[in-house]
């Protein structure tokens, strides 16, 4: 029998998409390909957290698509999954404000999440 413990991943998050997660309403998370991310997939978990607090919100990983960039990203995934508060183009800025190109360069992960039950 294998072992089929999910690895959980912990994850800062801005209170702005903490509160979408939180609600359900944000299904991707964009995150830059670091090395650390590399073995996510699906049936992991992410337990989100505001940086500087306690609160928390945990997910399952339902899938990890890769993309060359954040433009090719948005148009893959829907930018209304992302962030259904947001244009596109408000979204694209908003995220390469986080990530600058030498990240962006690293590759996009687009991590489709879904809520889990026990938050």
């Amino acid at each position: 029998m294998t072992d089929t413990t999910a690895r959980v991943h912990e994850l800062n998050l801005y209170r702005q998409y903490f509160d979408l997660v939180a609600a359900g309403t944000k299904t991707i998370e964009v995150r830059v390909k670091y090395p650390h991310l590399t073995d996510l997939g699906a049936g992991d978990i992410i337990r989100f957290r505001i940086k500087g607090t306690d609160e928390t919100c945990k997910v399952n990983v339902k899938r990890v698509t890769e993309y060359a960039n954040f433009e090719a990203l948005l148009d893959g995934e829907g930018p209304a999954n992302i962030n259904p508060t947001a244009t596109r183009e408000q979204q694209l800025n908003n995220i390469r404000a986080i990530y600058p190109p030498k990240k962006e360069a690293l590759g996009a992960l687009a991590i489709e999440i879904e809520r889990t039950s026990d938050h």
